[in-house]
């Protein structure tokens, strides 16, 4: 009876109903798809994406090149490199990060004493080449210039930085 049973099972091609009745349920819903360049899914403002530095409201870098985010990276991404100013403060003369390396931990925005360094909410951006990916001190502050104004808003929302 057994036997029977499965012999008209496969004859009647149940598997292929069964497929076909799933394929049509899904058919029929609602579309969960995002259709990227037209639609954003939201974002959390603790995302983690671009690098940026920022400076204070006078227009000065605020990094003072204490090289801590350089020593906690775990992927040896960032180069700095600092000098003494005539008032005696040290401040940087090379600050680059290889975004190839880079695993977006966020170590070194943590590390930061002076909030120089940040990780924005900008994951659109792309390199041909390797060296594309390798941003300078100069690229890192246009970054944070044009986008301060999300940067800042990002920080105010976020309650483990009060």
């Amino acid at each position: 009876m057994n036997k029977l049973f499965y012999y008209v099972k496969s004859f009647m091609l149940w598997e292929l109903l069964k497929g076909m009745a799933l394929t049509g349920r899904y058919m029929f819903a609602r579309s969960i798809t995002v259709h990227f360049p037209e639609e954003k899914t939201p974002q959390s403002f603790r995302f983690r994406g671009l690098h940026a530095q920022r400076r204070y409201a006078n227009g000065e870098e605020r990094c003072i090149g204490c090289k801590l985010c350089e020593a906690v990276c775990p992927a040896l991404a960032i180069h700095i490199e600092t000098e003494e100013r005539d008032d005696g403060t040290r401040r940087t003369t090379r600050y680059d990060i290889d975004l190839v390396k880079c695993i977006f931990c966020g170590f070194c925005e943590e590390a930061c004493p002076v909030d120089a360094i940040v990780e924005t909410r900008i994951f659109e951006y792309h390199g041909e080449k390797r060296g594309d990916l390798y941003y300078t001190k100069e690229m890192l502050l246009a970054v944070g210039d044009k986008y301060e104004a999300q940067i800042a808003k990002d920080r105010a929302d976020d309650s483990a930085y009060r």
